[in-house]
C-alpha cells in the first residue's frame, strides 16, 4: 500500500471520528438536558427531539466526506489507484474543514441547543426560537462540508 492511500486513508478516518466525536458529544449534552424536562412533562418530547436531532448532523458530514475520499481513490469499490505522496496529503487536507469543524461545532451547537431545552421547558411556544439559534451554529459546518467537498473533488487522480 502506498503513502497516497495511506494519508488517503487516514483522512477519511480524520473526518468520520473527529466530525463524530463532536456529533456523539453535542448529542449527548442536548440530551442531557432533554432527559430532565421529559420526566417532569413527557409531552414536550417531540419538541426537544428535534433539538436533540441537530448536533448529530456534523458526524453524517464527516461521513460524506470520508465516503468521497474512499470513491474517489477507488477505495470503495476494491480497486484502489495509486496514488503519490502529495495526492495523499491533497485528501487528508482535503478532510480537515470538516473534520476540525465537525469535532468544534457539533459540540458548541450541543450546548446551543441545551440552552434551546431549557426555552422549550419554560415557554415551549418559543421553541421555534430555540431551533433557530442552533440551526445557526450548523451554517459552520456546512460550509467546513462544502470546502471539504470542493477540495476532495479537486485532487487531480487518474482513475
Amino acid at each position: 500500500m502506498s503513502n497516497g492511500i495511506i494519508l488517503a486513508l487516514i483522512g477519511a478516518a480524520l473526518a468520520t471520528l473527529l466530525a463524530g466525536i463532536g456529533s456523539a458529544k453535542g448529542v449527548g449534552l442536548v440530551g442531557e438536558a432533554a432527559s430532565g424536562v421529559v420526566s417532569v412533562d413527557p409531552s414536550k418530547f417531540s419538541k426537544v427531539l428535534i433539538l436533540e436531532l441537530l448536533p448529530g448532523t456534523q458526524g453524517l458530514y464527516g461521513f460524506l466526506s470520508a465516503l468521497l475520499i474512499l470513491n474517489r481513490t477507488g477505495i470503495l469499490g476494491g480497486n484502489a489507484v495509486e496514488l503519490t505522496t502529495a495526492q495523499g496529503l491533497g485528501f487528508l487536507a482535503a478532510s480537515l474543514p470538516i473534520a476540525v469543524v465537525g469535532l468544534i461545532s457539533g459540540i458548541i451547537q450541543g450546548r446551543t441547543a441545551a440552552a434551546g431545552v431549557s426555552i422549550t421547558a419554560k415557554k415551549p411556544d418559543h421553541n421555534g426560537k430555540a431551533i433557530i439559534m442552533a440551526a445557526m451554529v450548523e451554517t459552520y459546518a456546512i460550509i467546513a462540508l462544502l470546502v471539504s467537498i470542493l477540495m476532495i473533488v479537486n485532487v487531480d487522480v487518474a482513475v
